[in-house]
């Protein structure tokens, strides 16, 4: 009998030496909708914990916690999970270096879209959003060529500037931040995807990003149909490789499409854990969540470089008023608006000149530049007070000589606001442009 004991006992020491023991941190006893409810997992905010279903596993993140219950986030299907389920603490990922990101397209945890396998597994976000102390940040002086006439003669944009893209469906938001991620004067362009239907992130690939833009690029995707939690990782996911191409000195070109997608996710996370709505259904981690994230973009200490990122607003229904869009303009350095009238009438790019404004423009052209494009604002906004009138042919030549400037210029504005998608249009071009055009007439 005491040889039998000593023998199981062998077989029992040989099998855990082939299978190691697993770390049990918790176990699940409820499923609410986008919310696991675990007992006795001791993962803090932010750790993320697998969690073992039957056939199985699902990966989540901690969201929040109350009275001994963790809160997590499912990145996965649940179908499976059964109370009782045991929960552990995932452990950190691998990562690898910048330049084999470059032309590679990933989800939010860093696992490859494209087919073609990194060196290691990206792995969640190194940077939480941590806070950057304002007297660290450089300020604004030098302009970004961003290859679009109508962005660089009217609102020029500096590096390190955060931009919002104000715009409703169908108006021509992918194609213009195409025409950017190839034709800015950026080292490298990190494109967020998240939220958008999954078409579109092939299409935006290879359509408006294009071979050589896809080159020196890295693209995060996350369409609708992840779990909300996964889309919040690819955000962060991509503000943080923008992060690191910042500190080895590259000047960065961060896109994400769209903001209002992230806000959107992290209201169906904060509505499951029991955060209480607040303005249209948005709980306030949301509005603690858009600064955090934009405020990750911009210049920092001398010897780095910058991100200069431009965040795209779904104005639902074209309401320049919804909660997500004010809060944006509130915490960015100032927005494009894209025009629904003039995509309709086939003037791309659609941007609507008088509702647009860049508030680091005076600080980074001369004055000669600055009158100019305030200028050309006149004339178009002059032209739409007073377009009823010329259409039902009303009003009187000579009435008003800023109105009759704006008549004979009209032809010569809109040619110098659009752009073909394939055309560059750079600095130096765009504000001679500007200048010969004001001077005619």
């Amino acid at each position: 009998m005491a040889e039998l004991s000593n023998l199981i006992e062998r077989l029992g020491d040989a099998a855990r030496e082939r299978t190691p023991e697993v770390a049990v941190n918790g176990r699940l006893f409820r499923s609410a909708g986008q919310s696991l409810h675990v007992s006795g997992c001791d993962a803090g905010v932010g750790d993320e914990c697998i969690v073992d279903g039957e056939g199985h596993s699902v990966v989540a993140e901690v969201v929040g916690f109350a009275e001994g219950i963790s809160f997590l986030a499912p990145l996965g299907d649940v179908t499976g999970l059964r109370p009782g389920a045991s929960v552990r603490v995932q452990r950190s990922r691998a990562r690898p270096r910048q330049d084999a990101l470059l032309g590679r397209v990933m989800n939010g945890l860093g696992e490859p879209l494209d087919g073609r396998p990194l060196p290691s597994e990206l792995g969640p976000p190194r940077e939480k959003l941590n806070r950057i102390n304002p007297l660290d940040r450089r300020p604004i002086s030098v302009p970004l060529d961003v290859g679009v006439r109508a962005l660089n003669g009217l609102f020029t944009i500096g590096q390190g500037q955060r931009i919002g893209l104000f715009a409703g469906s169908g108006v021509g938001k992918s194609v213009l931040l195409g025409m950017m991620a190839r034709f800015v004067a950026a080292d490298v362009v990190v494109v967020g995807l998240i939220g958008e239907r999954g078409r579109e992130v092939r299409e935006f690939i290879d359509d408006n990003l294009g071979t050589s833009g896809l080159a020196r690029s890295v693209v995060v995707a996350s369409p609708a149909d992840d779990a909300p939690v996964l889309r919040l990782r690819a955000a962060r996911l991509a503000t943080d490789i923008a992060h690191r191409y910042r500190v080895l000195g590259k000047h960065v070109l961060l896109v994400m499409d769209s903001l209002t997608r992230v806000a959107q996710a992290q209201r169906e996370i904060g509505l499951a854990v029991g955060e209480p709505p607040t303005s249209k259904g948005y709980p306030p981690s949301v509005f603690s969540l858009l600064p955090r994230l934009v405020e990750q973009a911009g210049s920092i200490a001398p010897g780095t470089g910058s991100i200069t990122a431009f965040y795209t607003v779904l104005a639902e229904g074209d309401d320049q008023q919804d909660p997500v869009v004010d809060a944006s303009r509130a915490v960015l350095d100032g927005h494009i608006v894209l025009s629904r009238r003039l995509a309709e009438s086939g003037h791309y790019p659609s941007v609507d000149v008088e509702a647009s404004i860049s508030r680091v423009m005076p600080r980074i052209v001369d004055a000669s530049q600055l009158a100019a494009a305030t200028r050309f604002r006149e004339l178009m906004s002059r032209y739409s007070q007073q377009q009823d009138l010329i259409n039902v042919g009303a009003y009187v030549a000579g009435s008003d000589a800023v109105t009759d400037r704006a008549i004979k210029l009209r032809p010569e504005l809109l040619a110098y606001l659009r752009q073909d998608a394939n055309e560059r249009a750079d600095l130096q071009e765009s504000r001679e442009r500007l200048a010969r055009l004001l001077s005619s007439g």
